[in-house]
């Protein structure tokens, strides 16, 4: 895993002093073209690891030598983690998570706390809700320094029928939930939760944001995905599909697709879930007949009903 990749490498830094991209392959057990990849990783993430070219040249630290991170500035420490600190949320290897104790361990004490709360700012969540997108959205890193550094931002946010509008939040942590980022915010109203693609503009405040001493990211956000299940999983449906075309299906109802069933002929029996019986119509009108809905009626109706809407505007 990346995480565990990217300590271990830095860690080999500090040991020898200057390595090549071709010893840390060997070392690390990765194609050379990888061990590239991740001491620039490292590079752009703004830890001091530097290439240096030429007889005896390689990749080494800022200083030279060192056994611990205490070279480490507090800007480049919260690089680190919030590198690291993603990942390892999504990871269930022990050894990542010890890794990155270690590393706590080793910085200063100065700092140690707000290279932990990095670690902390964001959570991966990899089963998606429907459609994602893979491109980074505008305002997340702005918004893991707020969360790292305690301070408050104000949002211009649109819902998905409203116009944006302006509120103060104190940002308590990030979840990529498959691409889609989600930010947990405290607000007048109490904890709330926000798309972050559909945040307008965020301007960092030099406001101190108050966080519950007892909060925790991954439970809050628990908590968030039962309320967002219950209210998605009203209704269900039945159908049959060709094992081919299922992770299509998946990446359009993301958990709410569960395979139930292979059947004689190679079809698979598939439950899709959504609130009510049109938003599974939706997504099923364009897949003519290579879907085939079992249940319930309504769904069929929905069906029926669209398609006809489509014959009647296309039809010459």
């Amino acid at each position: 895993m990346r995480a565990d990749r990217l300590v271990a490498t830095l860690l080999l830094i500090q040991s020898r002093g200057r390595v090549t991209a071709s010893e840390v392959a060997g070392e690390l057990e990765v194609s050379l073209a990888t061990a590239r990849r991740d001491l620039e990783a490292l590079s752009i993430a703004g830890i001091p690891v530097f290439p240096q070219a030429g007889r005896g040249g390689g990749w080494s630290l800022v200083g030279g030598a060192r056994t611990d991170l205490s070279g480490l500035t507090a800007s480049e420490a919260q690089s680190l983690f919030l590198m690291l600190g993603p990942v390892a949320a999504a990871s269930v290897a022990p050894e990542v998570s010890s890794a990155l104790r270690k590393l706590v361990r080793a910085l200063p004490d100065t700092f140690r706390a707000d290279a932990e709360a990095a670690a902390a700012a964001v959570m991966v969540d990899p089963a998606g809700w429907g459609k994602t997108d893979p491109e980074l959205p505008e305002f997340v890193e702005l918004l893991q320094s707020a969360v790292v550094r305690r301070r408050k931002v104000r949002l211009d946010y649109a819902g998905r029928t409203r116009e944006p509008t302006r509120r103060l939040v104190d940002p308590w942590g990030l979840i990529d939930k498959g691409d889609i980022w989600y930010l947990i915010a405290g607000t007048d109203q109490g904890q709330r939760t926000f798309r972050v693609d559909r945040i307008v503009d965020a301007i960092p405040t030099d406001l101190v944001a108050e966080r519950p001493a007892e909060f925790d990211l991954a439970q809050a956000w628990e908590r968030v995905v039962g309320w967002v299940e219950q209210k998605r999983s009203l209704l269900s449906a039945t159908v049959l599909i060709k094992a081919r075309f299922v992770a299509v299906l998946e990446s359009q109802f993301g958990r709410h697709c569960e395979v139930l069933e292979t059947l004689d002929d190679g079809r698979l029996r598939v439950r899709l879930a959504a609130p009510v019986p049109l938003m599974i119509a939706q997504h099923l009108a364009g897949w003519g007949n290579l879907v085939e809905v079992v249940e319930p009626d309504s769904v069929k109706d929905e069906l029926a009903r669209l398609g006809a809407e489509l014959v009647r505007r296309y039809s010459r």
